[in-house]
């Protein structure tokens, strides 16, 4: 059984003189409810009602629990207005004015926040969007100590590293550029003043980086190749060049959904997320939240909220903008045979080897 309080305490430390918001999306019309999202909700009250007794003890305010109509999209724009205790709020004047935020919400938060963070000193969060209450029994109660030396052992192989080329077990190979960029850690470790990215999610337990996009006249960027992606039992395959899935080649319903998806938006193609997820608690369910700290992953479309360029203008509308991962984990129709990050002398580190980690 989960030791709620010494996972808030192990995780944010909370602080006396800090104010914290636990927060919810609500259903609307376009995105109605669900068994599991009222769950959700449910429990995020319990969360919260651990959280004021912590800060009885350690001197610190909780809100009431904040909410706002869900956005229908995963990294979507916020809306202006939330609620709390009943009233209607500004929704960012509240999240800006804590000083830690936890976000248990249907559609991933992770975007906003980390621009909110980005505008705003002494602020921090926890996105959890989809986060189910089994997940006490599995991720959210690994060893997270255990859990940010796996991220670090990753990150050290990363640092200085300019591809990670992934060979899949379809027989498929993509190489993904790691120019310019610098991976981070999502090691479930976020106390009040933690240098780096100040947005994590939980359960945590994962090392990223965004690949190079092309952004720099003259530099394109190197990732290209094929990668392989099953859905609903259809194998799917996505060529990339130049950090964008150019082509879907499939002759089923999911090919052609994918191929209309990313031809209504462009920057839906573009290659946003390569990661190594190292949580050992983590099963694979569907659930990305969890399934992504299971093993590798990669994302299309939005990055800047990572580290890369692609953001919201650069979809043709707001309602069109998505972050997206496929994971290659647990019981995954594809599996990694082999994933190696490739040093400019040529060196190779090789990361995992038959779907399993060897760092």
């Amino acid at each position: 059984m989960l030791d709620l309080r010494k996972l808030l305490i192990d995780v944010f430390d909370p602080e006396p003189g800090e104010l914290v918001a636990v927060v919810v999306d609500e259903p609307t019309s376009t995105a109605p409810d669900d068994e599991a999202w009222r769950a959700r909700r449910t429990m995020a009250g319990r969360w919260r009602e651990t959280l004021v007794a912590l800060g009885a003890e350690r001197g610190f305010e909780v809100r009431p629990l904040v909410s706002y109509p869900a956005t229908g999209a995963n990294n979507a724009d916020l809306p202006a207005a939330g609620t709390m205790a009943g009233e209607a709020v500004d929704l960012l004047e509240v999240l800006s004015g804590s000083t830690l935020v936890i976000a248990m919400t249907e559609f991933s938060a992770t975007a906003p926040l980390a621009h909110i963070a980005k505008a705003t000193d002494d602020f921090r969060a926890a996105s959890m969007p989809g986060v189910e209450e089994r997940m006490e029994e599995t991720a959210l109660a690994a060893d997270y100590a255990a859990v940010a030396a796996r991220c670090r052992t990753i990150f050290d192989a990363l640092t200085g590293a300019q591809l990670c080329d992934v060979r899949f077990s379809t027989g498929h190979r993509c190489w993904f550029d790691l120019r310019q960029r610098t991976a981070e850690m999502d090691d479930g470790f976020l106390p009040r003043g933690k240098a780096g990215d100040p947005i994590i999610n939980l359960p945590s337990g994962e090392t990223f980086i965004v690949p190079y996009e092309g952004e720099i006249d003259g530099l394109p960027s190197w990732t290209a190749g094929t990668i392989p992606v099953v859905e609903d039992d259809e194998l799917v395959l996505f060529h990339v060049v130049a950090n964008c899935v150019q082509v879907v080649e499939g002759d089923g319903p999911v090919a052609a959904r994918y191929a209309a998806f990313f031809n209504e938006d462009p920057a839906r193609s573009n290659i946003a997320e390569v990661a190594f997820g190292v949580n050992d608690r983590a099963v694979v369910t569907g659930c990305v939240l969890e399934d992504e700290k299971a093993g590798f992953h990669w994302a299309f479309g939005r990055s800047d909220h990572l580290g890369g360029v692609v953001g919201v203008d650069d979809f043709t509308s707001p309602g069109n903008v998505v972050h997206q991962d496929i994971v290659y984990a647990g019981d995954s129709p594809v599996q990694i045979e082999r994933a190696d990050l490739v040093h400019p002398d040529g060196r190779r580190v090789t990361i995992i080897e038959n779907g399993e980690y060897k760092v």
